[in-house]
């Protein structure tokens, strides 16, 4: 409704910014005081913090709707992988081949480990509930109106720099934790030479350490919204991608979460050992 509301006429940019932070601010505002009221109630407020958290990391639905992709696309064709592929995805995949469709996937399980899991978590270590949802309604908003479309390249500008200025940090501990649980030189190698390369300041970090870890190419040309994007290749070789490199994604994606959670335990929250 807002967004009908004020993306027209004059001072679009302006519009959008002011909605996008108040959105924001109601958002952090409602959480706060909700736990706040709750303080004196600790499993209730237990109850409630493990909910939000639950509910606002990811990796779950990740992983299971990209393992989705790959039966339907094994099981049922390329056709039912094309449409399975579109839940998850921006771009147009009526005409990708079975390795294009594969490769999505994996680009997609990169990107959204590192904002739809590794921020969010890093959002809720920093500020707890109400920072961890600050930050998804920013990632909200880029996805809504963040394109860079005639209609919202005015309107959402200040929604997607934002996303960029909050996904920097968490973006680039991704790419650092896929590389180390997987010991692999070549994947820190491709973020320095890759990861600029990329049209997001941020998603091309995660995306090049997996392109290095499984010696594949990503990136190329794709239709968004009936517009041709040709984006930078990331990697030089443009081997067949396999079911057995999601799957190894898939746990790549776990064990970085779970690498994550202990290293913010340890540097963070020491007392907890000591209780």
């Amino acid at each position: 409704m807002g967004e009908k509301q004020l993306n027209s006429g004059k001072n679009r940019k302006l519009k959008g910014a002011i909605l996008t932070l108040a959105l924001i601010a109601f958002v952090w505002t409602v959480l706060f005081y909700l736990l706040n009221i709750t303080s004196g109630y600790k499993y209730l407020q237990l109850v409630i913090t493990s909910a939000f958290v639950f509910y606002g990391v990811a990796n779950r639905s990740l992983i299971s709707e990209s393992v989705a992709v790959i039966k339907h696309l094994k099981n049922k064709g390329i056709e039912a992988g094309r449409k399975q592929l579109s839940f998850i995805v921006g771009r147009e995949t009526g005409q990708l081949s079975e390795n294009e469709i594969r490769i999505a996937v994996l680009e997609t399980l990169a990107e959204n480990l590192s904002d739809g899991v590794i921020a969010p978590l890093f959002f809720y270590f920093i500020g707890g509930v109400p920072a961890m949802f600050a930050y998804k309604m920013v990632n909200t908003l880029d996805s809504m109106i963040g394109y860079k479309s005639e209609k919202y390249r005015d309107f959402g500008w200040f929604a997607a720099r934002l996303d960029d200025v909050v996904n920097f940090i968490p973006a680039r501990i991704t790419a650092l934790l896929m590389v180390l649980i997987t010991f692999s030189f070549r994947g820190a190698k491709f973020v320095f030479k890759y990861g600029r390369k990329h049209s997001s300041p941020n998603a091309g970090c995660p995306e090049a350490a997996l392109a290095g870890i499984l010696d594949c190419r990503f990136g190329g040309a794709n239709y968004y919204h009936g517009a041709l994007v040709e984006k930078p290749f990331i990697g030089k070789n443009n081997r067949i991608v396999t079911d057995r490199d999601i799957y190894k994604t898939c746990i790549i994606n776990m064990v970085s979460v779970l690498a994550f959670i202990a290293l913010f335990t340890l540097v963070f929250y020491p007392y907890l050992w000591c209780v």
